[in-house]
């Protein structure tokens, strides 16, 4: 059996970037010069997805404005609007008469380029109702975690544990899921249910088979600023260094690091850090930062922080682990030699 259709939740308002998601939907947000959602959206296409319905809450506009028909992905891109947020499954529920009667659902609000082809093969192969990608994590506190059998069966689900009693797994649920559409009975009308806290938790109290698959590939969370700049920074890595040529001159580079098209660097010094396309950076040091397109930087220190998209940084400001919005100005006297934070 084939799978065709895809819903990706994309309601959130990304709060935690803000001032960046005053003006956009967290996953339009840039992971080297591309929509963060663009990876996911590859990722499906490449299982075999042929049309993707996008759940839309927060500016949706500029969503659509972003990521478009989908023709660049090879996919049919529909839009679908929810006027009071539902939560994750209370959206697709929504959308229950619409929906094949297998299909996949993905949180868009990550960074992720896996191999969704194998997810959906262990789900046929166990005869599960509802099957979970999985990844480790570091601090399982900040996720939904999973404890499999010897089959990878889920035999517990526990959202976002504290205690370390609670902890008792390192696998995450990564939010891309393979769903049988008769287990959405138990999704109620018009009330807030969410896909992983009231969802898979009952599904599995009820005794179905909840299936957990290892994710294949690469995913990040990418609700803080720090996610974020560790995605790009994941995302360079992979892509591998290349020889900038004339755009890079006189200027020292240590680790891993991202120049895009028409971004020109002189006289500075990066490290572990991405620009991206049409920068003008000059006489500057920026290390484990995402610089945002058409920045002009000169002669300014930025450590861990994220520059908003056309912002004018100049001679002497210090920007440190801090989020700045688009357009911002910083060149004035009362700007020079203060850490922005």
């Amino acid at each position: 059996m084939r799978i065709r259709q895809a819903v990706v939740m994309v309601g959130g308002k990304g709060t935690r970037l803000r001032p960046l998601t005053d003006t956009r939907p967290k996953p339009t947000l840039p992971v080297m010069d591309r929509p963060c959602l663009s990876y996911l959206l590859e990722s499906l296409a490449r299982g075999g997805i042929e049309k993707v319905i996008l759940a839309c809450g927060y500016r949706p506009e500029e969503m659509a404005a972003a990521i478009g028909d989908g023709s660049r992905e090879g996919l049919e891109i529909e839009y679908a609007y929810e006027d009071t947020p539902m939560g994750t499954a209370g959206a697709i529920k929504l959308l229950e008469k619409d929906l094949d009667e297998v299909f996949v659902a993905a949180n868009g609000d990550v960074f992720a380029d896996m191999d969704l082809r194998k997810e959906i093969e262990e789900h046929e192969r166990t005869k599960a109702s509802l099957t979970i990608s999985l990844t480790r994590v570091r601090d399982p506190s900040e996720f939904g975690i999973a404890r499999l059998d010897g089959t990878g069966r889920i035999l517990e689900f526990r959202e976002k544990p504290k205690t370390k009693e609670e902890q008792f797994s390192d696998l995450a649920n990564a939010g891309v899921y393979v769903v049988n559409k008769d287990v959405l009975r138990y999704v109620p009308e018009g009330k807030m249910y969410d896909f992983s806290k009231d969802l898979t938790i009952d599904l599995i109290n009820k005794g179905y088979r909840v299936q957990g698959h290892i994710l294949d590939g690469m995913w990040m969370d990418v609700g803080r600023p720090k996610d974020l700049i560790g995605a790009n920074i994941a995302a360079a890595e992979r892509a591998g260094r290349r020889d900038h040529g004339d755009a890079v001159r006189g200027s020292e580079i240590t680790g891993t690091f991202h120049l895009g098209q028409g971004s020109r660097m002189t006289d500075s010094a990066v490290s572990g850090s991405v620009i991206s396309k049409e920068c003008v950076i000059s006489s500057s040091n920026i290390s484990g930062s995402l610089i945002m397109s058409g920045c002009d930087i000169t002669g300014a220190e930025i450590s861990g922080s994220i520059i908003g998209e056309r912002c004018t940084i100049g001679e002497g400001v210090r920007v440190l682990d801090a989020v700045i919005a688009d357009d911002t100005v910083m060149t004035s006297k009362k700007d020079k030699g203060k850490a922005v934070r």
